[in-house]
């Protein structure tokens, strides 16, 4: 070759001038950099353990799952508002009150006591450190048995109960009254739920309120505390509150479930989505924030009445009378008396009962129940609005002398066409009672309103849709086919009728 390609790309190559011919270009080496600088250590521990609870979290469902689908493989398929519905429900509240008052405990002893001496703790932190101090962690949980014991009971009947009387009645009332008035019927199930409750609830109530004002308590336990009550005072002794827990506890059921419901309802109407579009996590949510709702409404409420329960159980005689006893108590504290420990009791209850319905929806949801409230409406036909507006018939009839009119038979069958006399028909002479020949009878209803539409009429089938008696002058009614025709400079021909169904009478 003239020119070797070899010696013109080392003339013309981009290699160092002193660089020896026959040596090799390197490989150019990436730039070295330093390492980069690490994350802010708290951003990195934060966003480890935001990774290491969605994991826990995903998990944790992954084994609800399981268990869930364990226990509905292990009880069957348990159809709604059976007995064993009712029975799982039972259970689902059973666990809900008893774990929940008794976990509450601590509050509940300082609550109580500075109902009966409002002097005696200036706080709770105070309290708990004066119990701490004189009894040990042991006395801040004073009364915890009869707590777990009565308020288990407690809540089997009011949650099964209510679940059993909200259908009871509801099927009484029937499905359109059952929707119109819910809430009445909410108020209704559950204070026939919370009357039956309470008598289960009463004796170990009356236990648990004299150890925690007694001090130190009277009794160790539970049962012993029974027994030392009805050795000194006989059963009555145990239900000498009943009246007054009727008191605090039936209204605060009955604004307890009410107000979830409603709540639940309002929350569920603001979403986006309807209730059944939502999984486990989003309806046990929905279950705490309404709960907690209506947690503060109870406490209102039924505050008065608790601070009485718990002034009788530590204070009323012997044999003294209900009433009696009530003036005697409301004369010593006045009505401001009656609010001691409220903002306290807010607390606890909101707290409590938004722990006691996620617990109870969450077992629900476990045993795959539907959850409570957010119902929605009953279906209607055409998906439309109730419609209170009276309607009527406004059948044309035809009505006449039974038989032939002298000129071949008539046919008298519903529908506008037929209800004609015999074409070549002369009318008769009639009594002021039977009319001559036939007539048409045009109800009130089926008449059109209006000046324009006088003598008139809307008959029901097409060709029965005929006016009567057209006084002389008056325009003959356009149909839709003639006003089309109208409309697009056709006119109106002589001797053209109207639409297809409109006919002179005869």
């Amino acid at each position: 070759m003239l020119f070797p390609t070899s010696a013109i790309n080392e003339v013309f190559s981009c290699r160092h001038p002193l660089t020896a011919a026959g040596s090799q270009e390197s490989t150019p080496k990436p730039l070295q950099t330093k390492n980069a600088r690490p994350q802010f250590s708290i951003w990195s521990v934060t966003e480890d353990a935001k990774s290491k609870a969605n994991a826990l979290s995903e998990e944790a469902q992954r084994e609800i799952k399981k268990a869930s689908a364990a226990a509905q493989a292990n009880t069957g398929q348990i159809e709604l508002y059976s007995a064993k519905y009712y029975a799982a429900c039972t259970f689902g509240g059973l666990m809900a009150c008893g774990l929940t008052h008794t976990a509450v405990t601590p509050l509940d002893l300082v609550k109580c006591r500075r109902q009966v001496d409002s002097k005696m703790y200036k706080g709770n932190f105070e309290a708990w450190g004066k119990i701490g101090r004189a009894e040990g962690i042991r006395g801040i949980f004073t009364g915890w048995s009869p707590t777990f014991f009565g308020y288990s009971a407690q809540g089997a009947f009011k949650y099964g109960g209510y679940e059993y009387f909200k259908k009871f009645y509801s099927d009484l009332a029937g499905e359109k009254n059952a929707y119109k008035y819910k809430t009445s019927l909410y108020l209704a199930a559950s204070a026939s739920a919370e009357f039956i409750a309470d008598v289960a609830l009463c004796p170990f109530e009356a236990v648990k309120v004299r150890m925690q004002t007694t001090i130190p308590p009277f009794a160790s336990g539970a049962f012993s505390g029974i027994s030392t009550i009805t050795a000194k005072e006989g059963t009555g002794g145990l239900y000498k509150g009943l009246y007054p827990l009727w008191g605090r506890q039936i209204p605060y059921t009955m604004m307890k479930f009410a107000s979830f419901e409603t709540i639940v309802e309002m929350i569920y109407g603001y979403m986006p989505g309807k209730k059944s579009d939502y999984g486990r996590a989003t309806q046990t949510a929905v279950s705490f924030a309404g709960g907690y709702a209506a947690g503060i409404l109870c406490a209102v409420v039924s505050h008065p009445a608790d601070v009485m329960v718990s002034k009788l159980n530590a204070n009323r005689q012997p044999g003294e009378a209900f009433g009696a006893a009530m003036g005697r108590i409301y004369k010593d504290i006045g009505f401001g008396g009656l609010w001691n420990g409220l903002v306290l009791r807010i607390f606890m209850i909101g707290t409590l009962t938004s722990l006691q319905w996620g617990i109870y929806d969450s077992f629900k949801i476990y045993m795959g129940f539907p959850t409570t409230g957010g119902a929605a409406p009953p279906p209607r036909a055409g998906n439309i609005e109730p419609d209170e507006k009276v309607y009527t018939d406004g059948e044309i009839v035809r009505e006449g002398p039974l038989g032939d009119q002298g000129d071949g038979a008539y046919s008298s069958g519903r529908g506008g066409a037929g209800n004609m006399e015999s074409p070549s028909l002369k009318p008769r002479k009639g009594s002021s009672t039977v009319p001559a020949g036939d007539a048409d009878v045009v109800p009130e209803t089926a008449t059109r309103p209006g000046p324009e539409y006088d003598n008139f009429h809307t008959g029901r089938g097409g060709g029965g849709n005929v006016h009567r008696d057209r006084p002389a002058g008056q325009a003959e009614h356009a149909g839709l086919k003639e006003k089309a025709r109208q409309l697009f400079g056709g006119g109106k021909k002589d001797g053209g009728g109207g639409g297809e169904g409109d006919g002179v009478g005869e």
